[in-house]
């Protein structure tokens, strides 16, 4: 990537040298040329959120930014990007949108999100430490800024204004407006599941911002409930739990079980968690933020559920859903099974019969199949 204080080797994570997406676009390049351009100061605290491979603060290491992410794949890569680039450790804070933002900030740029819950709940949590000279700087491409993402910017913060669009992306400029009477945040958002749909019928759900349906249960989770095995004992994995809904059914179905959530996303494992606890389960889980099934233990798993997601940001891909699969034959014990489930089209019977050597379809309708793998 070219920037006007150099040009650094980037890549996405887990590294793959066959991957053809950048770990940069056209908005980053715009927003560090608009940086270098208007001699903006980069003295003070700068914070940096939804860095999406840590191309931002790579460019930028020097004045030692903040990175606030939900995401850890996005997390390791900016510590992979920081060490290729010769950055000294912790020149670079690196902060979860979970954490305790810091207390001033001077200079807010923000990569805008795919989720407008999630932009709207991270400037809430950072408009206290945003002051009347805090230079804001939104940047995305032209289709990901829409009329409520500025909405979102002048609501919270203040004055908001757009720049004209280069190479497809855009910035946006952000007057903060100390006198401002801002919203309270909404977020997490609780709702109460509908009847129906097994053990978790009546139960709570809390999304945190950004995770997947936010307000109401999914149409191919509902249809997955509905077909759930029986944990029997087992140890099971919610593999990209979102908000946990999934696992929390196996734990109330079977108290016995243990049941592990895992998602890339910090927001989702602490739905997770908040979803488990909010229901009262009596058995034994474990909530961890990661890629997939890396750092399991081999043959150590009986069962993984999975609802693979195929878009990495804006970008359709089976990427993701391919290490899934991978990892989960490598987590499961022989016996073990992975059941997925997935919209129809995206043929997902083909990935497990190559990897695993079988795959069974355990129920369908017009949208949706839920399929079932077994390491031989």
């Amino acid at each position: 990537m070219t920037t006007p204080w150099g040009e650094p080797a980037l890549t996405r994570f887990p590294e793959d040298p066959r991957d053809r997406l950048r770990a940069w676009d056209a908005s980053d390049e715009y927003l560090l040329r608009h940086l270098a351009e208007e001699r903006v100061p980069l003295d003070g605290t700068v914070v940096v959120v939804g860095d999406r491979w840590g191309a931002l603060v790579t460019a930028l290491a020097a004045h030692r930014p903040v990175q606030i992410t939900d995401s850890h794949l996005a997390q390791e890569a900016t510590r992979a990007n920081l060490a290729r680039a010769g950055v000294e450790p912790g020149a670079v804070r690196l902060l979860t949108t979970q954490d305790p933002p810091p207390e001033r900030i001077d200079v807010l740029l923000v990569r805008v999100p795919k989720s407008l819950a999630l932009l709207e709940d991270q400037l809430l949590r950072l408009a206290p430490a945003v002051h009347a000279g805090t230079v804001v700087v939104g940047t995305g491409m032209v289709k990901e800024i829409h009329t409520s993402t500025l909405t979102s910017f002048e609501r919270i913060l203040g004055p908001t204004r757009t720049s004209l669009a280069e190479k497809k992306a855009r910035l946006i400029f952000c007057a903060p407006d100390p006198a401002l009477e801002r919203p309270g945040n909404p977020w997490p958002y609780v709702y109460t599941l509908p009847d129906g749909i097994g053990p978790a019928a009546g139960g709570t759900v809390v999304n945190h911002a950004g995770v997947f349906c936010a307000d109401r249960l999914d149409i191919g989770t509902r249809f997955f409930l509905h077909h759930l095995p029986e944990a029997r004992g087992r140890r099971v994995v919610d593999l990209g739990c979102g908000n946990g809904v999934v696992g929390t059914s196996v734990a109330l179905a079977d108290p016995d079980a243990e049941v592990l959530f895992v998602d890339e996303s910090f927001q989702a494992v602490a739905s997770a968690e908040a979803t488990y606890k909010a229901n009262g389960v009596s058995g034994h889980a474990e909530f961890r933020v990661g890629d997939g099934l890396a750092g399991v233990p081999s043959g150590s798993v009986d069962l993984v559920l999975n609802n693979p997601p195929f878009h990495s940001h804006q970008a359709t891909t089976d990427a993701t859903a391919w290490r899934m699969f991978t990892g989960a034959r490598r987590a499961l014990r022989p016996g073990g099974e992975l059941w997925v489930i997935g919209n129809r089209h995206l043929g997902y019977h083909v990935k497990l019969r190559k990897l695993f050597g079988n795959s069974r379809l355990v129920a369908s309708d017009p949208k949706f199949v839920v399929l079932k793998a077994v390491k031989r």
